[in-house]
């Protein structure tokens, strides 16, 4: 399974209805006054909608993938006009002013940092070049904000959720090598190899958790295929899952039941099956052309696929970000 222009337009159609969507909402925003109590849009003026900051910016980040991709889709148009409204130096000055207060020294860490820079390298591939340069104040602060605290940061966080810090990585790679950031890019591999690269025999014992949406083990081998050289990224992963032949563990290779797509946290699983299926396509496109495990993955991917796919829209607890990962799942490996 591929992106297909018909997934795009239906993708896009879906972001588009929710990233200007102001409510429900649940901000991540700490009070220190009377003054500090504003709504989302006044906070946040260009990611005030899809329930929460770090979900709109990874929809403004399909919404640009999509647009690059299939240009004359149906919904192009209202994308561009999209961004036009929204990715302006006013509107992104005052995101960068919300970030200059003390209260907000970790906000959106790790995960709200990496999808933003994910959206500037998106951007930045576009032939427009005004949205990517309207965002680049703010993505220079969450880089250096990545600069600041990864050498502080001394154990990794390897749960399921936004926390995860192999899936802080793995995305913000993708921006230091657009912006050719050697030593942002550097630091990113050093922190990895000083997170990981002694990790073997993973027993994936703990997966899935109740309101997953990473693998905790597929999310650590796709940063660092992303991360590491072929030559190095080979031996490594032989370490870290080694009966990968053998399907095992075992339950990497079984997708999550979703029982109730309507509580938030249970609908985190319609996503772990997808960003599973984007880590398993991502692995074994770091592996030898030859490798037989390469079949395996691909039969997990499709079925991780399969179980996530029809759930992306339905309920506003999932519509309102799991379309992302179904992109990242069929066109990222």
């Amino acid at each position: 399974m591929t992106l297909t222009p018909e997934h795009a337009a239906h993708f896009a159609s879906i972001a588009l209805g929710h990233v200007r969507r102001e409510y429900p909402n649940k901000p991540d925003h700490t009070l220190a006054g009377d003054t500090d109590a504003r709504t989302p849009r006044q906070l946040h003026p260009v990611f005030f909608g899809s329930y929460d900051w770090h979900s709109c910016v990874h929809g403004y980040w399909m919404l640009a993938r999509l647009v690059r991709r299939f240009p004359a889709m149906p919904p192009a148009d209202a994308i561009r006009a999209l961004f036009d409204a929204q990715l302006v130096a006013e509107k992104v000055a005052v995101e960068c002013d919300y970030l200059a207060a003390p209260t907000a020294r970790g906000f959106k860490r790790p995960y709200g940092w990496a999808w933003l820079l994910k959206l500037a390298h998106e951007l930045s591939l576009l032939e427009e070049p005004r949205w990517a340069r309207a965002l680049a104040p703010l993505a220079e602060i969450f880089a250096q904000r990545f600069r600041d605290f990864l050498p502080r940061a001394t154990y990794p966080v390897r749960v399921g959720t936004h926390f995860n810090t192999a899936f802080g990585l793995r995305m913000a790679a993708d921006y230091a090598k657009g912006t050719a950031d050697a030593g942002l890019l550097a630091l990113l591999r050093d922190t990895a190899l000083h997170w990981y690269g002694t990790d073997a025999d993973c027993p994936a014992w703990g997966e899935p958790s109740g309101d997953d949406f990473l693998s905790s083990a597929l999310i650590e081998a796709a940063c660092m295929r992303r991360l590491l050289p072929a030559t190095e990224f080979q031996p490594w992963f032989d370490r870290f899952l080694p009966r990968i032949a053998e399907r095992e563990p075992a339950t990497l290779f079984e997708p999550a039941s979703v029982s109730d797509r309507t509580d938030g946290k249970i609908a985190h699983l319609d996503g772990l099956n997808l960003s599973r299926a984007w880590c398993w396509r991502s692995i074994a496109a770091g592996l030898a052309p030859g490798d037989a495990r390469r079949a395996i993955m691909a039969e997990a991917a499709d079925r991780h696929l399969a179980a996530g796919l029809p759930h992306i829209a339905g309920d506003y607890m999932g519509e309102h970000w799991l379309a992302s990962f179904a992109v990242l799942a069929l066109d990222e490996p």
